[in-house]
């Protein structure tokens, strides 16, 4: 357990996080994109070392949307090479500490290389139990709700179930990652106050918290802030509480 910040009594089992304000960090430094992109990898690190020393069981990050795709060819082809460096880099700690890489999004756009080394560390990772870090990745949550809704159409014509089964739970069992809880907290950078796409359905309870502070910038205090925002919350779910 950390010792550094104050204790975290309640401690969200799903955290996910929009990281926002690489571009803006950059330009204030006067350095390129790409550079900004390369400094906010190392919040990820600090932030899924935190998350799993405290015992959040599920860490999601928004890595790459399907609109990222719109991004000048250079910046993109930066960040799938940081996308494969950071992998290579964080591959020996997630076996140190038993952490299980899932990916949610339509991977198969991906470049090759970065396809193989997500394919590999997701299959050497599968069996670990301690933590989850999530990567969302040619993500898009409209997409996702239409893949899933295409998909019980499907079933349904084929006269797989009736009408009266289709549910809620049926829908959140044909999304990405099924067997992962909607998360209890989502925080976004950079102070943009918007969901941008991103896990439409999985947040619809979630507790928002919107930090100033560019997502390179974002550090361990500033991730304790955001967890202590989160237990002060009184989490209703539409009920008077």
């Amino acid at each position: 357990m950390n010792t550094r910040f104050p204790k975290i009594n309640n401690i969200p089992e799903h955290v996910a996080i929009i990281m926002d304000g690489n571009g803006r960090w950059a330009k204030e430094n006067n350095l390129s994109r790409i550079h900004g992109h390369k400094e906010g990898t190392q919040s990820v690190r600090s932030i899924m070392r935190e998350a799993t020393s405290i015992g959040i069981k599920y860490l999601t990050f928004f890595t790459f949307s399907t609109e990222n795709w719109s991004r000048p060819k250079l910046e993109i082809d930066g960040l799938m090479k940081l996308l494969i460096d950071s992998l290579i880099t964080y591959e020996k700690e997630l076996h140190e500490n038993s952490i299980r890489l899932q990916i949610m999004g339509e991977t198969n756009r991906l470049p090759k290389p970065v396809q193989k080394i997500i394919n590999k560390i997701v299959t050497d990772t599968k069996d670990y139990s301690v933590s989850n870090l999530i990567l969302a990745l040619n993500y898009g949550g409209r997409f996702e709700i239409t893949k899933a809704t295409k998909e019980i159409a499907l079933k349904f014509k084929n006269n797989d179930i009736d009408i009266t089964e289709i549910n809620e739970n049926m829908i959140s069992d044909h999304l990405y990652l099924p067997k992962v809880p909607d998360p209890d907290l989502v925080i976004r950078t950079s102070g943009e106050m918007r969901l941008s796409n991103f896990m439409l359905w999985q947040l619809s309870y979630s507790e928002i918290v919107i930090t100033d502070k560019f997502w390179p910038d974002f550090k361990e205090e500033d991730f304790y802030k955001a967890l202590k925002e989160y237990e002060s919350r009184n989490r209703r779910y539409g009920n008077i509480g």
